[in-house]
């Protein structure tokens, strides 16, 4: 199928990215692993380290899906309006998480990087499935899109955990010995 055939270089190099992506973050989950965690932590995880994880998952099983020899059009679209339509959920469990949440205050960029952008993305995905029927070239640039937002995000998501650690837990850490 030529209309998927083109974009097979990108879901290479995104869904390898994504992929060696999951392996960072597990790598440093692993490291900061042996500090003492408090209750709060542990909700802080659910609402702010797994969903970075989720997003590169999706973006790693999107590019699968769509690197697939399709026949056609018709599965790919079905399969990834499944994992928007499951996103779209998912951000509603990760909203509610950010809200009972008492490690941290989230501030705007949280609600930004954490809830806003990941929604539009599982949204744009879900949409360009319904879309796909009519406007096929269309819709592979909106799942493009969606999975280069979802890469994107969780990149900065994964780079904040990280400082928020290195440089606000670490120091709180200290100050407490």
């Amino acid at each position: 199928m030529t209309a998927l055939g083109g974009w097979q270089n990108f879901y290479v190099i995104v869904g390898s990215s994504a992929g060696a992506l999951i392996g960072l973050q597990f790598v440093v989950l692993s490291l900061i692993a042996n500090r003492p965690l408090a209750r709060t932590d542990a909700d802080a995880g659910g609402a702010f380290a797994t969903p970075t994880i989720v997003h590169f998952g999706a973006v790693l099983g999107l590019s699968g899906i769509l690197s697939v020899p399709w026949d056609g059009a018709g599965a790919a679209a079905v399969l990834w309006g499944l994992v928007g339509l499951s996103g779209v959920v998912y951000g509603v469990i990760v909203t509610r998480r950010l809200r009972v949440q008492r490690a941290y205050q989230p501030e705007f960029e949280d609600w930004l990087f954490h809830v806003l952008l990941p929604f539009a993305a599982y949204l744009m995905l879900a949409l360009s499935a319904y879309a796909a029927r009519s406007h096929l070239r269309e819709a592979l640039f909106a799942v493009g899109a969606a999975a280069l937002l979802l890469l994107f995000t969780g990149i900065h998501n994964a780079w904040d955990a990280v400082t928020y650690h290195v440089f606000v837990k670490r120091s709180e850490d200290e100050q407490q010995r």
